[in-house]
């Protein structure tokens, strides 16, 4: 496909200069502009939010310059992503670096437009997939009680168990969920999946799919709860109370998905009464999670920030994302993990 005028790909959220080169080196139809002097600092690696940065007159006057003339970006507008439409009118795509972008799509408004929008869909699989792992040998291999016995210098020989041969349902099979499913099967877990749409054939790794509607009758079998799914109309508050009580004393509850599919309050209080043997959490109802949230309290709870899929590595994997993604853009063929929005997600 032949341009007459390159392709302007403006870069929204700091990446590092070399990859900011790499893609510029690496698709002759574009022009790429990068301005880190006019973007939120990072705080930490790969972080793609920063701090808010004020920009003085003539530094807001070079930013609104260069996104009116952006026709694709790497990530949404950091200073007004809800009027993008009308102060971006060339805008046809935005890469996003997350997987999750349902609620900035209907925050914004963005939902609404024309703008085609791609979401980090999968990137993030292989960390969370860990982590949900983590959470789940923490508690298997009784690590709360090894913690406060390490604390009082208390010596006690006592009998572990093993995660293999237990049973976890996965709630979400997108590339993570499936990542997650791969994983806990190669250590001997009997994976279930919950999925919006049955697939053709079973994912790798799972051996039985059930609907939202079974999801009530078969908790009391499940050993780990796995919430790896995206937060829409459907799916907010589909961990509640009910489904919190149907499951055994023992099982552990893992959320990498978003905070608002499981019915926080409900979850405090089971975890509180000891109804479940405990929670591995990245994602919480609201973030920052209040200082006078019990969570904090509680012996039996993982707190991770919402940072459990952040890697140093991540710009390197979302660049390549965002790389095949212009490639096929500019050829007219249709890209990857494109925003539905009938789904949310």
């Amino acid at each position: 496909m032949t341009r007459s005028e390159p392709c302007e790909v403006v870069i929204a959220s700091y990446i590092e200069p070399d990859l900011a080169e790499r893609i510029a080196a690496a698709e002759p139809r574009a022009h790429v502009v990068y301005e880190p002097s006019l973007l939120p600092p990072p705080r930490y690696p790969a972080d793609h939010h920063g701090d808010p940065r004020t920009l003085d007159d003539g530094e807001l006057q070079r930013w609104e310059a260069v996104v009116e003339r952006a026709e694709v970006m790497f990530d949404f507008d950091w200073r007004s992503p809800e009027t993008i439409p009308e102060r971006c009118p060339h805008l046809r795509l935005i890469q996003a670096t997350s997987a999750g972008v349902g609620s900035v799509m209907t925050r914004t408004g963005l939902d609404r437009s024309e703008i085609e929008v791609c979401t980090a869909a999968g990137t993030h699989a292989v960390p969370l997939a860990e982590f949900a792992l983590l959470g789940a040998l923490y508690f298997v291999k009784g690590m709360p009680t090894l913690t406060a016995w390490k604390a009082r210098h208390h010596w006690e020989l006592y009998a572990t168990h093993q995660l293999a041969g237990r049973r976890a349902l996965v709630v979400g099979l997108g590339g993570i969920g499936r990542r997650v499913a791969e994983s806990f099967a190669a250590l001997g877990v009997e994976v279930w999946g919950l999925a919006r749409r049955t697939p053709p054939e079973l994912p790798a790794g799972v051996t039985r799919m059930i609907t939202q509607e079974e999801m009530p009758g078969v908790l009391p079998d499940v050993d780990v709860l796995v919430v790896a799914s995206p937060l829409t109309e459907k799916t907010h508050h589909m961990v509640g109370a009910a489904e919190l009580a149907a499951l055994p004393a023992h099982a552990i509850v893992v959320n990498i998905g978003r905070g608002p599919v499981i019915d926080e309050p409900a979850l405090i209080g089971a975890l509180t009464e000891g109804r479940l043997a405990g929670a591995c959490l990245d994602v919480f109802e609201t973030e920052p999670l209040p200082e006078d949230s019990p969570l904090w309290q509680l012996d039996n709870v993982i707190i991770s920030p919402h940072s459990a899929s952040t890697l140093a590595e991540e710009n390197e994997v979302l660049v390549d994302l965002f790389l095949d993604n212009l490639a096929r853009y500019l050829d007219g063929r249709p890209r990857r993990n494109v925003y539905d929005r009938a789904a949310g997600y």
